[in-house]
């Protein structure tokens, strides 16, 4: 008998997953309800979830998940992919769990919207104004010209700290506070705080939990648990995840052609490292269960989609007052529009932690400049758009940066925003 040897796993050059030709056998459905009397045609639902499912066609993500609601209500919750072992370097035999809309990803950036609304949060309770000085909190901060520093600056990424040591991101001392505060209170400003947007990819994240820290004796990741999560019986959604829930995560993977320059420089100077390490990190216990403000809310599509509900909503939820409608039109309070950010380098709309969206170049489709949420690293996104009474979820795990079919992503957020029908004014809660 003729045996034809088994020849060695060779990885894809361009880190690309495997995509089987049905993708039925590997999504899986949550609980959704008829979008038909809630004003959204079942055939919208289906195109929607069609350039999703060609999103993950493209092989740059392992997992995908989205969760959209209406009115509150769930019309589409549903994952694609594994959650583990389905990596460009996986080979055949390597164990894979499947993705499942309850399943929880670390959703990075899209973290500091979550730590921003602590923040505003805690302005309406009287423990803070983020027109006070960051110095009237952490008196040690105003040096090397930051002493005019406000909380609105670091909120609205006008501080001047873009980029931090490398040392800042040791996972050993992610838990030291004397260390990081040393760290960034020491660190020199690249410009005059106020006077320029540079997004704080790191920076600023520890500066607000600090803050919040210093006026209410507690962590950030406590006060966010006491405020908005268990009120609202949250299962995900804080910063880190317990050690007894690391083995529920889904993994990240660097994916896609390699980074060249000019890309790869700008990202390692807004991330502090290359992407490569950065989701090496990521996968890291030490990372998935550490407070990073700007980087480690751990979630699911459908919680991500309903924290953003809470503020489409005007600050309730479920009859639970989170926040006054007064405070979130403050925190959606325009600061920079379509200004060139001197980190990211492409026009960003800014409010005080939030990013907005327009009537053109927009991040949530066209014609959406009510709209307002955050972006993740890289192709993840959580956002609420009051004028077509929407909130949404979209996390993949794939860290393709740039890749050919990277329009899809976005095309996935034009779907949505251009076949959903807007509501009438009246409708709208705040």
């Amino acid at each position: 008998m003729l045996r034809i040897p088994r020849l060695p796993y060779v990885p894809d050059p361009l880190r690309r997953v495997h995509v089987p030709s049905d993708l039925r056998s590997i999504t899986t459905v949550g609980e959704e309800v008829d979008s038909a009397p809630l004003g959204v045609d079942p055939d919208t639902v289906a195109a929607i979830w069609r350039v999703a499912c060609e999103l993950y066609r493209a092989g740059v993500h392992p997992a995908l998940q989205l969760c959209l609601r209406r009115h509150g209500k769930v019309v589409l919750n549903r994952a694609i992919g594994h959650a583990r072992g389905n990596g460009p370097e996986d080979d055949a035999d390597t164990p894979k769990v499947l993705v499942t809309p309850e399943t929880p990803f670390c959703v990075f950036s899209t973290s500091k919207a979550v730590t921003a609304m602590v923040v505003h949060l805690l302005q309406e309770r009287g423990a803070l104004d983020i027109a006070d000085r960051v110095t009237d909190y952490i008196p040690e901060y105003g040096v090397h010209g930051k002493q005019d520093t406000t909380i609105g600056h670091v909120l609205a990424h006008r501080a001047g700290l873009p980029g931090l040591p490398r040392a800042a991101l040791d996972l050993d001392r992610v838990g030291d506070r004397e260390f990081l505060g040393k760290t960034i209170n020491e660190s020199k400003p690249f410009v005059k705080p106020g006077t320029a947007l540079a997004y704080h990819a790191v920076a600023g994240g520890f500066i607000l939990g600090e803050i919040v820290q210093r006026v209410t004796g507690k962590t950030v990741r406590e006060v966010l648990a006491q405020e908005i999560l268990e009120p609202l019986r949250f299962r995900w959604g804080n910063y880190g995840v317990a050690s007894e829930d690391l083995d529920q995560v889904g993994f990240n993977y660097t994916t896609g052609p390699p980074l060249l320059p000019p890309f790869s420089t700008l990202v390692t100077r807004a991330l502090g490292m290359p992407i490569e390490q950065v989701v090496e990190l990521s996968n890291d216990p030490r990372f998935l269960t550490a407070v990073i403000p700007s980087a480690t809310v751990m979630t699911s599509a459908e919680e991500l989609s309903r924290f953003f509900e809470i503020f489409r909503c005007g600050g309730e939820l479920d009859g639970v007052r989170v926040m006054e409608p007064a405070t979130l039109r403050r925190a959606l309070t325009e600061q920079s529009r379509l200004e060139i950010d001197l980190t990211l380098m492409f026009p960003t709309r800014f409010s005080y932690g939030l990013m907005l969206g327009a009537k053109v170049l927009s991040l949530y489709g066209p014609d959406t400049d009510l709209a307002f949420g955050h972006l993740g690293l890289i192709n993840i996104m959580g956002w609420a758009d009051p004028e077509r009474g929407i909130s949404g979820g979209l996390i993949t795990s794939g860290k393709a940066i740039v890749y050919p079919e990277l329009l899809r992503f976005y095309r996935v957020m034009q779907t949505i925003a251009s076949k959903t029908p807007k509501i009438p004014e009246s409708e709208r809660p705040f």
